[in-house]
């Protein structure tokens, strides 16, 4: 089944489904800044653009772009910058 769920005015768009082994999610993200939280460890890919990220416990932004990966505790909230359009892939365990 899948679930269409939109963020920020839409400026964030994903479709959740349950992959193979676990809840997932592909979506996109216009340029601009975000703050999510996490209820779930997440582990987001990106698929095509890039993102500066702040993760929990870190003062700087770090870059990543197509083919990178990060890693985002459950229970926590993490701040995006996106740089261009940006499609991704994330997991939750």
């Amino acid at each position: 089944m899948l679930s269409v769920n939109a963020y920020f005015e839409d400026q964030v768009m994903s479709i959740a489904f349950q992959g193979a082994s676990l809840a997932t999610t592909v979506g996109v993200m216009s340029v601009g800044e975000f703050t999510f939280g996490t209820s779930q460890y997440e582990r987001m890919t990106v698929i095509d653009g890039a993102l500066e990220v702040k993760l929990p416990g870190h003062d700087n932004f770090q870059s990543f772009e197509s083919g990178e990966k990060f890693e985002v505790a459950a229970n926590t909230s993490f701040d995006v910058r996106v740089l261009r359009p940006t499609a991704y892939h994330c997991t939750y365990e």
